[in-house]
């Protein structure tokens, strides 16, 4: 089992000015199962915390991901080609390539609760594997 985390909760826990900051934080270090997050939610939360917390923010990303706090979801070929369709699928929201990823690894890992405080587009996805994501913090 493991936590898929999306960019809105790891940005929110170190963001100590986040409205959503304790209640994220509180979420991933009493987390029970390990914490997985995708290339491009890596990638986004980097350009995030650089750009509005300074350039030494994402250290602490870096060191939980040297620590194994934080594990690392490469996407396969079969995931790309899963994302490109939820990307088409749900266009009207539109689903971007980040939330797409996040997605499509909960599917393939066969997770059905996901870390994010993006309601608006995960609420309305439809995985393949569960009728609807749990989605965290609540």
């Amino acid at each position: 089992m493991a936590l898929i985390v999306d960019t809105g909760p790891l940005f929110a826990a170190m963001d100590r000015s986040d409205p959503d900051h304790h209640a994220c934080r509180d979420l991933l270090e009493s987390a029970t199962v390990p914490l997985v997050v995708t290339v491009p939610v890596l990638t986004e939360l980097e350009w995030l915390a650089t750009s509005r917390l300074g350039t030494g923010a994402f250290d602490s990303v870096l060191a939980s991901i040297e620590d194994g706090g934080l594990r690392i979801q490469d996407l396969q070929s079969d995931d790309w080609v899963r994302v490109r369709t939820l990307c088409a699928r749900y266009a009207d929201l539109p689903l971007g390539l980040v939330d797409a990823s996040v997605v499509a690894i909960a599917e393939r890992l066969e997770e059905p609760v996901v870390a994010t405080l993006d309601r608006r587009h995960f609420g309305v996805v439809r995985p393949r594997h569960v009728p609807a994501l749990t989605l965290l913090p609540g």
